[in-house]
């Protein structure tokens, strides 16, 4: 604007006007502005337009032409310098706060042992592309004397309210399963820790604990070949069984953790399905499912879950997440987790891992 505005004056009648000090100002008002390619791009118009209206005037070899050019490159020089250290400053500052949420990540979302009892796991974390935030999406196995029990949820929001409400229901979740028989009360633990952290003071002013609520799946494999699910309003499990997809519905849809206060009826229950040897059951976040490519077109997990072909579930959520990265462009607007099962013969069956 202000390269503009000299050129303007200086081609001008009105070029008798003195516009060197606007064109010095030009690369200091960029470094405050602009980062060093931008500071770099102002200086270098500045000097463009200094030559131009220079020759143009035939001003050439008079002691201003010469001043405004040095003040010029003295005032681009510092301007380039110091955007240089302000950027290099903002992305050291961007890093540290990105490495300290990845570890807070990784303490609140561990790893799920490869072989729990008659299944073999895998989980899988995938953060969106929005800085350094985290999202509150959440995941665990862990093997009790009821069989192997899982959590997967997802809570509304981001950032530290969202982590907080996320280490509640996982605490929650990992005492309640060893002493709890049913796995609604285990359900009921988590909706309990919930509601006692949502009603604690909120310090930094964010959404508000009334607003909040998590989705939650619980799933439970005893010995024998089924499997026990108890939904709060999270999308359905999904069981691959020899290539085909089935969607595991409950026959009751329940409210999510934080709102049962809104929905009146009968105490949720655990609902029971086939779960066989070879069979696959992916718990999955919305993350995924509602996915978009640049078409505006939602992923397809069932069909992708379909074509997949891997003898691992490692394997098998490494070629989802490629599906999934592939379909998205590499843009996933919300964090997304994964957690596959696979149920083992059991004659393979051993102990589970520590």
């Amino acid at each position: 604007m202000i390269a503009l505005l000299v050129v303007a004056i200086e081609l001008s009648p009105a070029h008798f006007l003195y516009t060197g000090p606007l064109l010095t100002a030009t690369p200091a008002l960029a470094a405050v502005t602009m980062g060093p390619k931008g500071t770099l791009a102002s200086a270098a118009l500045a000097l463009l337009v200094s030559i131009t209206t220079a020759t143009y005037n035939q001003a050439w070899g008079s002691q201003q032409v010469y001043t405004n050019l040095l003040a010029l490159s003295l005032v681009s020089l510092a301007g380039i310098t110091m955007s240089s250290a302000a950027h290099t400053r903002r992305q050291n500052e961007l890093d540290q706060v990105r490495r300290i949420a990845e570890a807070a990540q990784t303490v609140l979302l561990r790893p799920v042992p490869a072989r729990l009892g008659p299944i073999r796991a895998a989980s899988m974390y995938l953060a969106a592309e929005t800085g350094a935030q985290i999202g509150g999406d959440l995941y665990e196995a862990v093997q009790t004397r009821y069989g192997v029990r899982l959590i997967v949820g997802d809570v509304r929001g981001k950032g530290l309210p969202a982590v907080r409400s996320a280490a509640a229901v996982l605490g929650a979740f990992r005492e309640a399963v060893h002493y709890e028989d049913e796995l609604a009360e285990v359900m009921d633990h988590c909706a309990a820790a919930l509601r006692r952290e949502s009603a604690g003071p909120d310090p930094h002013g964010h959404v508000p604990h009334a607003e909040g609520f998590v989705t939650a799946l619980l799933a439970q494999v005893p010995d024998t070949c089924v499997i026990e699910l108890v939904n709060r309003g999270h999308p359905p499990p999904l069981l691959l069984r020899r290539g085909v997809v089935h969607a595991l519905m409950p026959s009751a849809p329940q409210p999510p953790l934080g709102l049962e206060d809104l929905v009146t009826g009968p105490h949720d229950t655990a609902e029971s399905y086939p779960f066989a040897p070879g069979d696959r059951l992916l718990l999955h976040t919305d993350g995924v499912i509602e996915a978009r490519n640049p078409r505006n077109e939602f992923f397809d997990l069932p069909e992708a879950m379909g074509t997949v072909q891997a003898p691992t579930p490692p394997e098998f959520l490494t070629q989802l997440h490629r599906a999934l990265i592939h379909h998205t462009h590499g843009h996933l607007a919300d964090d997304a987790a994964m957690l596959l099962i696979e149920r083992l013969d059991t004659d393979h069956h051993a102990p589970a891992s520590t």
